[in-house]
């Protein structure tokens, strides 16, 4: 009950603070039950139709302010060129607005759209997908933003992350769940046979670093939105193919190489592929996310991170398979 009356009461003093500063009579709020901590919400107004977006305080520290505003900014920029992502509103040239009670939000447009399942998208919604990350990339990277001297993911070395599957190991033995044993060792296998020099390491870009089907919005065949830009860093854009790949194209423990086809068909027609490099993008998401979602609580995992953990499995369990899967493509 605590909870309902705190989210109430947050809502109010969004929308006071929205018609102080923007002017519209909200007539409607309906709750997104979507995403983590943020607290969201469809508004209907006399103005149109708007989402508010309010950053939890928790969650926010683990932002940098000045990344935040530069992300909001580049999403504007994008939305102008034609990229399908919602356009934001700004109060006194902001776009992370602070309400009477110190609440920081967004207001943007709200996008219609349906949000697909993992694995659940069909041919041509991954084509398009494959279309407009493509078509992103290359408007993040047209030299508007300068490169950085490091990209944000810096891989362990192999020597490293042995080291570390072997600390979770031991953490694993000793607190009794030996049913997780069997998954640690298979991550350890695997990355014994780890190259980095195999990740294209020098194919460094701006990138959206959040890419999977929660944060974005599909029509019968084309994307309708690409959402939650928050997380956008200079890093490897790769990264973001791979994240799209395996959020769209993994159903349970079917991996339809089809879908995957149709994305790289569709990114192919904004940027130049070499063959193969859905292979390497995949491995290196592997490298850098397993850490994330494999570990001794894993089996407490709910939600997305009980997708990401099963799509990390996935990845270690077929990684010597992925090129005879994929060589083709």
């Amino acid at each position: 009950m605590d909870f309902a009356i705190t989210e109430e009461s947050v809502l109010n003093d969004l929308i006071n603070t929205c018609n102080c500063y923007f002017g519209f009579k909200v007539l409607d709020a309906t709750p997104i039950k979507r995403g983590w901590l943020n607290l969201k919400w469809k508004i209907t107004t006399d103005s149109g139709v708007f989402l508010i977006k309010q950053f939890n305080k928790e969650r926010y520290k683990l932002y940098h302010h000045e990344e935040l505003l530069l992300a909001f900014s580049q999403q504007m920029r994008l939305h102008s060129r034609g990229l399908p992502c919602p356009k934001l509103y700004s109060h006194e040239g902001q776009f992370l607005i602070e309400s009477e009670k110190g609440e920081l939000f967004m207001l943007m447009d709200y996008c219609k759209g349906t949000v697909i399942p993992p694995g659940k998208l069909n041919v041509h919604q991954m084509y398009d997908l494959g279309r407009v990350t493509g078509n992103m990339h290359q408007l993040l990277n047209d030299g508007t933003l300068s490169g950085k001297r490091y990209p944000e993911f810096i891989p362990q070395s192999r020597e490293e992350r042995l080291t570390h599957w072997e600390s979770v190991w031991n953490h694993v033995n000793n607190t009794g769940k030996s049913d997780l044993l069997p998954i640690l060792e298979t991550q350890y296998k695997v990355t014994e046979t780890i190259n980095l020099g195999d990740f294209k390491l020098n194919e460094t870009g701006w990138a959206h670093r959040d890419l999977w089907v929660d944060n974005l919005l599909f029509e019968e065949k084309k994307v309708s939105a690409v959402l939650d830009f928050d997380r956008m860093k200079y890093d490897y854009p790769q990264l973001d193919v791979a994240r799209a790949v395996i959020s769209g194209a993994l159903d349970e423990n079917n991996f339809n190489v089809h879908l995957v086809q149709a994305f790289i068909e569709g990114y192919s027609e904004q940027r130049f592929l070499e063959k193969g490099f859905i292979i390497s993008s995949l491995k290196m998401l592997w490298f850098m996310e397993s850490t994330w979602w494999i570990n001794s609580s894993m089996d407490q995992h709910n939600g997305p991170p009980k997708r990401f953990a099963k799509e990390m499995l996935w990845l270690a369990e077929n990684f010597k398979e992925l090129d005879s899967m994929l060589g083709d493509i």
